[in-house]
């Protein structure tokens, strides 16, 4: 398939990393019907999690909670501990706009409010955490038009982009709106791959990085606690996911064990077979992640996303960060999604 692609788009899509021979290969996968929806699914033995899975973080106060603390504080305080805040996507729930712009609470924005929370945690206990951004094509000119002023001795913050790739047309052919081709982001499972190709995951093991905490910018409530530094380091795994306790129409990634393996599994990828309703949590995607484990190629499943763009069905490949986990010995730390220990406050669209 030819690109006829105007040079502006064409300097946008190398700037960003765009790999056409992998986005060709993908769609002639889709052509022969090797990725979409069935193609999406797991194949192997799914089970719920077993006994023991499911970690409960200790509530506040408790010997266990002060011990897990303490830990995660001695390594704040020998820097050996960053922060990853997941700003790219295209915010298509929330008008196109770059949501870590978009005023929250008190006249402060997603991303104020954000590194403000990580400030407050990293001076409490005078600590240095470095705070890196992934934005994407559609959020990085603003999102680093802000940093400077969100600066700080104790959060020092830096930028680096996601990926970019093209939508298709149910038919396999470009997608366009109008005239022109439709960019998007394929997914924060792009962290990974972006931290290695941007430098920045070399340049926060030079310095000492041990474990970074990723969590997203829309979820204020997902704060830099030091006790789950500590629960990290006390598993000796190289992952930890939170995961939090389903209400009813809750949807979502959700730990299950497949072929033995405990791991995070995106709903649409249970078999049909297999009744979600056993599994009392569900992934809140906010982990805890050993830099050295994740300084590594991991062949993540590209999945098939189908989006109503301008009124019109539009094709996605995208990488999911909770598949990682199936590469990975992974914690799942149970946590509590509200109340004064609550970690789950997402604000997907401006309603909440």
């Amino acid at each position: 398939m030819p690109f006829e692609l105007d040079p502006d788009t064409r300097a946008l899509l190398q700037r960003y990393g765009f790999d056409e021979g992998q986005f060709q290969a993908l769609r002639q996968r889709f052509l022969r019907g090797e990725l979409g929806v069935e193609g999406n699914r797991l194949r192997g033995q799914v089970e719920p999690p077993g006994p023991g899975d499911l970690v409960r973080l200790p509530a506040p106060d408790t010997a266990e909670r002060k011990q897990l603390a303490a830990r995660g504080i001695e390594a704040l305080r020998r820097g050996e501990v960053g922060c990853v805040v997941l700003a790219g996507g295209m915010a298509t729930r929330f008008g196109g706009v770059v949501k870590a712009a978009v005023p929250a609470l008190a006249g402060r924005t997603f991303l104020s409010l954000k590194l403000g929370g990580i400030r407050m945690a990293a001076e409490q206990i005078e600590a240095r955490v470095p705070a890196y951004v992934m934005t994407s094509f559609a959020t990085d000119a603003e999102i680093r038009r802000m940093l400077p002023e969100l600066a700080c001795a104790a959060v020092p913050n830096s930028a680096f982009a996601q990926l970019i790739s093209l939508r298709l047309r149910p038919d396999g052919e470009l997608f366009r709106d109008g005239k022109a081709v439709s960019p998007y982001a394929p997914g924060h499972g792009d962290l990974t791959f972006a931290l290695r190709s941007s430098g920045v995951l070399d340049q926060f093991r030079a310095g000492g990085g041990r474990v970074l905490y990723m969590s997203n910018v829309d979820n204020l409530a997902a704060t830099l606690d030091p006790a789950v530094i500590g629960a990290h380091l006390a598993s000796g795994k190289s992952v930890t996911a939170e995961v939090g306790s389903k209400d009813p129409g809750d949807a979502g990634g959700a730990p299950a064990r497949v072929d033995g393996v405990l791991q995070i599994v995106e709903s649409f990828r249970f078999p049909k077979t297999f009744n979600e309703d056993q599994i009392p949590v569900f992934n809140v995607n906010s982990f805890v992640l050993d830099a050295e484990a994740i300084d590594r190629d991991f062949p993540l499943s590209w999945f098939v996303v189908r989006k109503k763009v301008a009124g019109q069905e539009a094709i996605q490949f995208e990488h999911l960060v909770g598949e990682l986990t199936a590469f990975l010995p992974t914690q799942c730390l149970h946590v509590d999604r509200e109340g004064a220990d609550g970690r789950f406050q997402p604000v997907k669209d401006p309603e909440e």
